[in-house]
């Protein structure tokens, strides 16, 4: 493997994770315990790195709403959890963190009506902000996740607005 000067070194708690999300058995066990409605959804982790995450969720009769497109609630969902997982691996192995989303916004461009990817590409960003904080500081970033359809056509933009403090 070939590191370039800006690379982000993920430490051990960091690879360990990134290696649960990455597999799917994995990863469908700790949704169903944490984040049931991912399972319903059935989103999948494609990518995740320290430089972005992306989730892709299908378009099936448990995502769709009544017009024949993927409900806006699943779309949030996968938005959301491109920018939560990217968080908890610049959080691995840092110590004490909180994090809560504290604004979402989103724009719809296009119907959903295929698979859609979201992708969230500001890790080194969040890493960077994340090792700056101090204990009992705390700072906020908008993440920004954006939706892909398989013909490459932007779906939809997500705001995620993450608030972490580092804790003692």
């Amino acid at each position: 493997m070939n590191i370039t000067k800006n690379e982000i070194q993920l430490n051990a708690q960091a690879l360990d994770y990134q290696r649960k999300m990455s597999n799917p058995f994995i990863f469908w066990f700790a949704m169903l315990a944490k984040l049931p409605s991912a399972v319903f959804w059935r989103l999948r982790v494609k990518q995740l790195n320290a430089e972005k995450c992306q989730v892709t969720i299908p378009y099936f009769w448990r995502s769709q709403n009544p017009f024949r497109s993927i409900y806006f609630a699943a779309l949030a969902g996968a938005a959301e959890l491109s920018t939560g997982a990217l968080c908890q691996l610049a959080l691995a192995g840092k110590g004490k963190f909180s994090m809560l989303v504290v604004d979402f916004r989103a724009e719809y461009h296009k119907k959903a009506d295929q698979k859609i990817s979201f992708t969230c590409e500001q890790g080194s960003e969040l890493f960077s902000l994340i090792d700056s904080l101090e204990v009992n500081d705390t700072a906020q970033l908008t993440m920004i996740s954006t939706g892909m359809n398989q013909n490459g056509e932007m779906v939809a933009r997500f705001y995620v607005t993450w608030s972490f403090k580092r804790k003692a």
